[in-house]
């Protein structure tokens, strides 16, 4: 054959490229088995970070089996559920089945769609105590943002959160992921079960709801706002399971129930977060005076 001559070259640039497919594909199949062990072992240790168990840096220190070794000996049950608050399925606590980042953008568009959605809920034990978290995601400046959020035990006080993103501007919003003073802000912090929203990320000094929402970071309008959509949209897709899983409180008679008149009123209009009040008032059908309560 002519190697001077175009069908010399054309063959010869066909096998080329075709060879060096082949090797990338082999490569890349040979990786994959490490690249899903690496992606399930980094949503685990952001899910620790979240409930405390480890700060990130000591999660990486840790190596992937550690890692995963600290879900398996911390992790009590999983499941999910759907829009209504009801449980769907039980998950096998076994690492293989944690909800990946592809999942939750999945999810995201059932829950936007109005369609059956599969929500993932981890219960952790901590210390004897139960710490529920739950996953949140959405849109950043530059692409998609994600997290966790943990709760305590009455599903409504968060004990710690964790943030990341895709690419986010160093130095700004990377700061939800890269600031740990940022993430410290939503401890203590609680989850509006009757309100709307049920959690936000507020300009500096606009807060209305100082308990149930964290400043924005200076700098990074557009991701604190993402960021704060995404919680919002999450945490009110987990209201209907949060509200009825919680714990019985001692104020309406216990939750969902009727008041006797004889134990202090809860604030706002679910009997779901309780507050001491100065006078025992009575309430109606589980519901409460705002008037009433002493903050």
């Amino acid at each position: 054959m002519n190697t001077n001559g175009n069908a010399y070259t054309v063959i010869y640039t066909t096998i080329v490229v075709a060879l060096v497919a082949a090797i990338l594909a082999f490569v890349s199949m040979a990786l994959k088995p490490k690249q899903d062990a690496n992606v399930k072992a980094e949503t685990i240790s952001q899910m620790l970070t979240a409930a405390q168990f480890y700060t990130k840096d000591e999660c990486s220190a840790m190596g992937n089996d550690k890692v995963l070794e600290a879900y398996s000996q911390n992790i009590k049950e999983a499941f999910t559920i759907d829009l209504d608050g009801k449980k769907v399925r039980d998950l096998s606590t076994d690492v293989k089945n944690i909800e990946l980042q592809d999942g939750l953008k999945a999810q995201n568009k059932n829950i936007k769609n109005g369609k059956s959605a599969d929500l993932p809920v981890y219960v952790f034990n901590k210390d004897g105590k139960a710490v529920t978290v739950v996953p949140a995601y959405g849109a950043g400046l530059w692409g998609p943002i994600w997290g966790y959020i943990a709760l305590d035990e009455d599903l409504q006080t968060i004990v710690g959160a964790y943030f990341d993103h895709e690419s986010e501007t160093p130095g700004l919003g990377a700061k939800i992921k890269d600031d740990p003073s940022f993430r410290a802000e939503f401890i203590g912090k609680k989850v509006n079960l009757s309100g709307d929203p049920v959690f936000s990320v507020v300009k500096v000094g606009t807060a209305t709801d100082p308990e149930s929402s964290v400043d924005a970071i200076t700098g990074a309008t557009m991701t604190s706002k993402g960021l704060g959509e995404a919680i919002a949209f999450w945490l009110k897709a987990y209201v209907p399971f949060l509200s009825s899983a919680a714990p019985a409180h001692e104020c309406c008679g216990g939750k969902g129930g009727e008041c006797d008149g004889s134990k202090p009123c809860c604030k706002g209009e679910a009997a779901g977060s309780c507050k001491e009040s100065a006078e025992k008032e009575s309430c109606a059908e589980g519901h409460c005076s705002k008037t009433a309560v002493t903050e």
